[in-house]
């Protein structure tokens, strides 16, 4: 088994390297190398200077950002930096510094354009340790600088807690509780009751919306009968405010289908004895 199949935090990929001078100036979504893997502190800075400033390398794992990095080299101030690669970022304290001799840069490239990514960063004290699985960068400051490349995994993403409201949960499928009692705080619930003009009015200021508000985005799905108020014709409408009687409804007979075929059979023998008929010849 590979090292980055162990854990499965060694299996996230690494989007992003930086050097920071100690804990206080890396970023709180990195991760501080300290030490190395022989237990050595990690500090690049070497003499007497090593009491009074740091620098170490740290890295990210932080999804957030959609990006990952590919690939990470080690080269010399004489080299030219390779295409698609930068130097990583610095946090460091105003008296630190990098040196120029050798630097460490990164190709980062979108989460989604590649299967293999670096998954983890080693340092060991130069010619002493080997790290199995990991593959040599190069040596800088009397460090040796490992990677891990391989397939990452991402996490699966977490849904955010949502506030409900409660007309929202009024609308739930779940088994309606028990009604609350009634209290000057909690009054039952009465329908609104509009007159007939009331409603004549909100059909057209409905309509006048429609027309004047400027929101030229809905404009393709008005249709012809929008903004046409839906009225009875003042015949039927005054019919249908009048009560019918009970004895009227009882009148009313319901046919069945021979007779309404028997009530509208027409034979069409008028027509047929026209078409018979012999129009005189003229002498």
């Amino acid at each position: 088994m590979s090292a980055f199949e162990s854990s499965s935090a060694s299996s996230r990929a690494i989007t992003a390297v930086a050097w920071a001078s100690n804990a206080t100036t890396c970023p709180s979504h990195f991760t501080l190398i300290s030490l190395t893997e022989d237990g050595a502190s990690a500090n690049f800075i070497r003499g007497f200077a090593i009491k009074s400033v740091g620098l170490f390398l740290c890295y990210s794992k932080d999804l957030s950002g959609g990006m990952v990095v590919a690939d990470v080299q080690l080269i010399s101030d004489k080299e030219t930096i390779p295409h698609g690669y930068c130097y990583i970022p610095e946090y460091l304290e105003p008296k630190a510094s990098v040196g120029k001799k050798k630097r460490i840069c990164v190709r980062i490239v979108p989460v989604g354009s590649v299967t293999m990514a670096v998954l983890d960063l080693k340092l060991t004290a130069k010619n002493k340790t080997m790290v199995q699985q990991y593959t040599c960068l190069g040596d800088m400051n009397g460090f040796v600088v490992w990677c891990l490349k391989g397939p990452f995994s991402t996490p699966a993403p977490q849904a955010k807690p949502r506030s409900i409201s409660l007309d929202m949960r009024s609308l739930s499928l779940d088994g309606v509780g028990p009604p609350l009692p009634l209290k000057p705080s909690n009054p039952p619930d009465i329908p609104p009751k509009f007159s007939r003009r009331r409603s004549k009015l909100d059909v057209t200021n409905q309509t006048e919306g429609v027309y004047d508000s400027g929101n030229h985005s809905n404009i393709y799905g008005i249709t012809a009968m929008d903004g046409v108020p839906f009225t009875l014709h003042p015949k039927f409408d005054s019919q249908s405010n009048t009560k019918v009687s009970a004895s009227t409804l009882s009148d009313i007979r319901i046919k069945s289908v021979q007779d309404i075929e028997n009530e509208y059979n027409y034979t069409f023998a008028v027509e047929e004895l026209a078409a018979k008929r012999i129009r005189p010849s003229l002498s």
